[in-house]
């Protein structure tokens, strides 16, 4: 009974405070907005999935004449639940975001995350305590690649490249200082994190006993992007003047416990001697009257130049993917708002041990009904693999946002 009561007190008290409150008119793809009268006080909530189509094909001896080994898949691709805002000040902001699809909760290792689905993306508060110093606190993306730290709402293509799969730092639990800069019509922005180093919702504590460190500079030369469009793809705003920015970020993951640093299989087990990762990358956006350029480099290695993690008695525990990069996309947007998009991907590992050198070939195609909030995307892929048949791939996506 007591818990009833407790129950219609908080729904009655919430109730209360939206009557009294100003909910916003809803815009497609925008959220459901919400502020309270004296406006120290919002949460906007927003809904998002997509639906996913995969063939894929064998190309026996890398001969297109050769074709077989037909593969499909349909699957909901993401699914995710997103509340944002701010509180006591609109120098407070916060964010939650949630993962609902297997693709996005799947856990790595059963044990480092607790046993629990891995629902969990975002989860922080970005406070502006001084001028244009802002300091976020908990789990988010870290400050790496431009290529992830656009949204998978707003991507070009129907998914990221091979060079993001590989090198992108992901999300991490930590800290983040960042300070935003004009230089006459330039603009600076700095960020520099200290994060456990060991990815999303571990619970298991700092296995590798080392912290992971980023520092991130962008340079705008020319100025703002229209709508923040430099991290986000395509050129939906159809800049009106050339719009650069250039970017470049280094990371140190100290005594890294799993195979990509935050990403990828962790290494269990006593007597070992954990590596520290070192991650390069420079990366660059340019948009112009519908026409978009994106283009990356990553560079990963270890020290000692082994990636070759070992026991103590000498036997082998794991290895660190470790490599370069160079990525390339360029599209153009119709004023019918159809987008014709290429790509480029060339992988090189540093180690046989690491796995095969890869060049990947990507021809999209998207319709905007909405912006990004409701379109369709589709593209054709073929991927060169050293050593190993290659592979054709199409894929076709839709994507939803309230």
């Amino acid at each position: 009974m007591k818990r009833l009561q407790v129950f219609l007190l908080i729904t009655s008290l919430t109730f209360t405070s939206f009557v009294y409150g100003q909910l916003k008119p809803y815009e497609f793809g925008k959220g459901f907005r919400y502020a309270n009268p004296n406006g120290d006080f919002s949460i906007k909530f927003g809904l998002r999935f997509q639906s996913l189509f995969i063939a894929d094909w064998n190309i026996r001896k890398d001969d297109l004449g050769y074709v077989e080994g037909l593969g499909t898949n349909f699957l909901v691709r993401r699914a995710r639940l997103k509340f944002d805002g701010h509180a006591f000040s609109k120098k407070l902001k916060y964010k939650m975001e949630l993962g609902l699809t297997n693709r996005d909760n799947g856990i790595s290792d059963f044990d480092a995350q607790g046993g629990g689905a891995n629902m969990m993306l975002d989860a922080y508060f970005d406070y502006n305590f001084y001028e244009n110093f802002s300091l976020l606190v908990g789990q988010t993306k870290l400050p790496g690649n431009r290529e992830r730290v656009i949204s998978s709402a707003n991507m070009q293509f129907v998914d990221r490249s091979l060079l993001n799969s590989r090198f992108n730092l992901d999300r991490d639990m930590g800290i983040q200082l960042s300070h935003k800069v004009n230089i006459g019509k330039s603009k600076l922005n700095q960020t520099i994190a200290i994060s456990q180093g060991e990815g999303r919702n571990v619970t298991a504590g700092n296995t590798g006993g080392g912290l992971e460190y980023t520092y991130r500079v962008d340079f705008l030369p020319m100025g703002d992007f229209a709508s923040k469009g430099d991290y986000l793809g395509s050129d939906l705003a159809r800049e009106s003047k050339p719009k650069l920015a250039i970017g470049a970020t280094f990371d140190i993951n100290d005594k890294a416990a799993r195979s990509r640093g935050n990403l990828g299989s962790f290494f269990f087990g006593d007597d070992k001697n954990y590596k520290t990762l070192y991650t390069g990358i420079a990366d660059l956006m340019f948009k112009y009257k519908g026409f978009s350029l994106m283009g990356e480099f990553a560079i990963r290695g270890t020290d000692g130049r082994n990636p070759i993690l070992y026991y103590a008695d000498g036997s082998k525990a794991g290895t660190y993917f470790t490599g370069s990069a160079i990525s390339v996309d360029a599209g153009y947007l119709c004023k019918s708002n159809y987008e014709f998009a290429v790509r480029y991907t060339k992988l090189r590992t540093s180690h046989s041990a690491v796995g095969n050198d890869e060049n990947q070939y990507v021809l999209g195609f998207s319709k905007y009904i909405a912006g990004h909030s409701l379109k369709v995307q589709s593209d054709i892929g073929y991927q060169q693999i050293d050593g190993a048949d290659d592979g054709l791939m199409w894929r076709l996506q839709f994507d939803f946002h309230l």
